[in-house]
């Protein structure tokens, strides 16, 4: 194939932990797709005025967007800035989008649901957040699908990876660190490996180019069913930690953001869509503690 007929790909939020597993499965997708990775340094996506002239100036097709306010607890404080992030720079994409013909697949979260369902949420169950991450992303789905009704928007759940800071790694510290935990045992959901999401969103991409773009709202976390405390023992088997954890109630961890009790997802839209096959959380989670253990 020509580099004429290579669709270019805008990577927003490249440096978190979706983006830096985008890019690094990227390099297998170069047949049709020629990739831009930006942070906020190389382009705020909050400047509407910047977001339009890169995309016209690099014939932006499609647009990935990983940028978002993601510090859920610090967010009910920090709430002009998380909206900002999480909706208002979503419309700007979504109107720079619409202006260039480019595609938009956005990732949200579980956070727009409340948690009180006790079956794996469907993507048309009606949205109710309860934290100001929630309403943001929430937010900033109704504007991006407002502005761009043909895009794509994937939530996800959970996400760890070998990059950044996340919950795997926290676990794995403190076992380390500490003779015993006390880890929440009443919330319930999937973790997720970026690292799988990438792939899934990767091959979206591959779809849309050679097939259709298949405009929606899809949901994708691992297979499977955990809570945070069975999570931790997992991850500490896997990595040979010896740590005494203690199964506690949300009530007794007290947090500034109201997290959802159940946040399974289910996942029969995009895997009947776009053929996608996705692996165990237990499966994906040694991949990623083997990754992280042996460099």
């Amino acid at each position: 194939m020509t580099e004429l007929n290579k669709k270019n790909v805008l990577v927003t939020g490249s440096n978190g932990q979706l983006g830096s597993e985008l890019r690094r499965f990227s390099s297998e997708f170069t047949t049709h797709f020629r990739f831009f990775f930006t942070d906020v340094a190389d382009l705020d996506i909050t400047d509407r005025q910047a977001v339009d002239a890169y995309i016209k100036e690099h014939s932006i097709a499609y647009i990935v967007n990983c940028a978002a306010y993601t510090a859920v607890d610090k967010a009910e404080d920090d709430v002009e800035l998380c909206y900002k992030i999480n909706r208002d720079a979503i419309a700007s994409l979504a109107v720079a989008a619409t202006n260039n013909g480019a595609r938009i697949i956005h990732i949200s979260t579980d956070y727009v649901f409340d948690g009180t369902a006790n079956a794996p949420y469907t993507e048309d169950i009606e949205t109710n957040p309860q934290s100001v991450y929630g309403k943001s992303k929430c937010e900033g789905e109704i504007e991006l699908l407002k502005a761009c009704p043909e895009s794509i928007v994937i939530r996800t759940a959970w996400l760890y990876s070998i990059y950044g800071n996340n919950f795997v790694k926290t676990m794995m510290k403190y076992g380390r660190e500490r003779d015993e935990l006390n880890v929440v045992a009443d919330q319930t959901g999937t973790p997720t490996n970026a690292a799988d999401l990438a792939q899934a969103i990767l091959r979206i991409l591959e779809h849309s180019y050679t097939k259709a773009f298949e405009s929606g709202i899809y949901h994708y976390s691992d297979e499977g069913v955990t809570t945070w405390y069975d999570f931790t023992l997992e991850i500490h088997r896997l990595a040979g930690i010896d740590c005494k954890v203690n199964p506690i109630a949300t009530d007794q961890y007290p947090t500034k953001a109201k997290r959802p009790m159940y946040s399974v997802l289910s996942k029969e839209k995009v895997k009947t869509v776009f053929g996608i096959s996705i692996p165990q959380w237990q499966e994906s989670l040694a991949v990623c503690i083997s990754e992280m253990e042996n460099g």
